[in-house]
Protein backbone atom coordinates (compact mmCIF):
# COMPACT_ATOMS: atom_id res chain seq x y z
CA UNK A 1 0.00 0.00 0.00
CA UNK A 2 2.97 2.70 0.66
CA UNK A 3 4.51 1.98 -2.67
CA UNK A 4 1.20 2.11 -4.44
CA UNK A 5 0.80 5.76 -2.71
CA UNK A 6 4.19 6.80 -3.64
CA UNK A 7 3.26 6.15 -7.03
CA UNK A 8 -0.08 8.09 -6.52
CA UNK A 9 2.22 11.30 -5.38
CA UNK A 10 4.67 10.57 -7.99
CA UNK A 11 1.77 11.62 -10.60
CA UNK A 12 0.93 14.10 -8.65
CA UNK A 13 4.54 15.44 -8.36
CA UNK A 14 4.68 15.34 -4.90
CA UNK A 15 8.43 14.32 -4.76
CA UNK A 16 9.05 14.40 -1.42
CA UNK A 17 6.32 12.12 0.29
CA UNK A 18 7.11 9.91 -2.17
CA UNK A 19 10.48 9.24 -1.56
CA UNK A 20 9.85 8.97 1.60
CA UNK A 21 6.93 6.20 1.09
CA UNK A 22 8.96 4.84 -1.14
CA UNK A 23 12.24 4.31 0.23
CA UNK A 24 9.70 2.91 3.58
CA UNK A 25 8.17 0.58 1.61
CA UNK A 26 11.99 -0.73 0.00
CA UNK A 27 13.20 -1.43 3.60
CA UNK A 28 10.33 -3.31 4.66
CA UNK A 29 10.47 -5.30 1.58
CA UNK A 30 14.13 -6.01 1.80
CA UNK A 31 13.23 -7.24 5.57
CA UNK A 32 10.23 -9.00 4.76
CA UNK A 33 11.54 -11.07 1.65
CA UNK A 34 14.94 -10.23 1.25
CA UNK A 35 17.24 -7.83 -0.85
CA UNK A 36 17.03 -9.80 -3.85
CA UNK A 37 13.09 -10.61 -3.88
CA UNK A 38 11.36 -9.20 -7.51
CA UNK A 39 9.26 -7.05 -5.21
CA UNK A 40 12.68 -5.25 -4.39
CA UNK A 41 13.40 -5.05 -7.94
CA UNK A 42 9.93 -3.13 -8.82
CA UNK A 43 9.90 -0.78 -5.66
CA UNK A 44 13.86 -0.09 -6.96
CA UNK A 45 12.66 0.72 -10.56
CA UNK A 46 9.87 3.01 -9.00
CA UNK A 47 12.65 4.39 -6.78
CA UNK A 48 14.58 4.86 -9.81
CA UNK A 49 11.92 6.81 -11.70
CA UNK A 50 11.69 8.89 -8.77
CA UNK A 51 15.39 9.27 -8.74
CA UNK A 52 15.15 10.36 -12.58
CA UNK A 53 12.63 12.82 -12.56
CA UNK A 54 14.03 14.76 -9.44
CA UNK A 55 17.36 15.13 -10.97
CA UNK A 56 19.05 12.31 -9.63
CA UNK A 57 19.93 10.52 -12.67
CA UNK A 58 23.35 8.52 -11.12
CA UNK A 59 21.35 7.58 -8.23
CA UNK A 60 18.68 6.44 -10.56
CA UNK A 61 21.11 4.40 -12.64
CA UNK A 62 22.17 2.50 -9.65
CA UNK A 63 18.84 1.59 -8.30
CA UNK A 64 17.77 1.18 -11.87
CA UNK A 65 20.62 -1.75 -12.11
CA UNK A 66 19.88 -3.20 -8.98
CA UNK A 67 16.63 -3.94 -10.04
CA UNK A 68 17.95 -5.39 -13.55
CA UNK A 69 20.15 -7.66 -11.85
CA UNK A 70 17.74 -8.95 -9.44
CA UNK A 71 16.00 -9.69 -12.19
CA UNK A 72 18.60 -11.44 -14.21
CA UNK A 73 18.96 -13.73 -11.05
CA UNK A 74 15.52 -14.52 -11.12
CA UNK A 75 15.39 -14.78 -15.14
CA UNK A 76 13.80 -18.44 -16.04
CA UNK A 77 13.05 -19.31 -12.54
CA UNK A 78 9.15 -20.53 -12.35
CA UNK A 79 7.28 -19.30 -8.99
Amino acid sequence: SLSNLALIYLAQRRHAEAERLLTRSLAIFERMLGPEHPTVAQTLDNYAALLHVTGRSTAADEAKGRADAIRAKHAGKKP
